[in-house]
């Protein structure tokens, strides 16, 4: 019987230190099981894809124009219409698991019953603290005086930041902290929960009961 490996559809919006991470893994034999299909995102000039053209990843560029433009006001797609458009696009792909690693835009309930419980988010907080927008979560937290923070990785449901948690890392907050050294702290750890996570869902070992994850132990050989 041949193995089929996962096969994992990233979005990403941004730098993509995330993805990279990934593929760091992917190529180092530390993630296992896994296949990269593609590089989707919103933004064809960012630097997550051309991370993804650099390591010859499938890039999937949509927009949120549409083809051909339209009236003041009505060039754009709904983000029904952008999702309907990305499940598409995903699922020519055979993706197995959708990756969000910084991925600039809210899904839709189109998106995520396409890909029921086969959706994974990154967020830079330990949720349900400082859940919402990404950007400025290292300063809420430093602005509330926690003593601990960190990340976390979950599965996506038609909330915001609130479907079942998987992986999350700690990271402790010290006196002389401001955003960006934070920040860089809970990145190192970010990407170990990303590999983490996907490692688990590859292996298997993921069973969502409610509002928990259960991880399954390992399967003998």
């Amino acid at each position: 019987m041949s193995f089929v490996a996962l096969r994992l559809g990233v979005l990403a919006s941004f730098n993509g230190t995330n993805f990279q991470a990934i593929l760091d893994a992917v190529k180092a034999g530390k993630l296992r099981g896994v296949e990269i299909a593609c590089l989707a995102s919103n933004k064809p000039d960012c630097g997550a894809v051309e991370r993804a053209k650099k390591a010859g990843v499938k890039t999937v560029i949509i927009t949120l124009d549409k083809a051909g433009g339209g009236k003041a006001g009505d060039g754009k797609k709904t983000r029904e219409e952008y999702d309907a458009e990305l499940v598409a696009a995903l699922k020519k792909e055979r993706i197995d698991l959708v990756v969000l690693a910084g991925f600039f835009r809210l899904l839709s309930p189109v998106f995520v019953k396409a890909f029921e419980n086969r959706i994974i988010n990154l967020h830079p907080s330990l949720l349900p603290a400082f859940k919402g927008g990404c950007s400025d979560a290292q300063k809420r937290a430093l602005d509330w005086g926690v003593k601990v923070t960190g990340c976390t990785v979950h599965f996506v449901d038609e909330t915001e930041d609130e479907g079942p948690i998987i992986v999350q890392k700690a990271v402790a907050v010290e006196e002389n902290d401001d955003e960006e050294s934070l920040s860089a702290r809970i990145r190192v750890k970010e990407h170990e929960a990303l590999v983490e996570a996907i490692q688990l869902i590859a292996d298997g070992r993921t069973k969502i009961e409610g509002r928990r994850v259960r991880i399954l132990p390992k399967k003998r050989n």
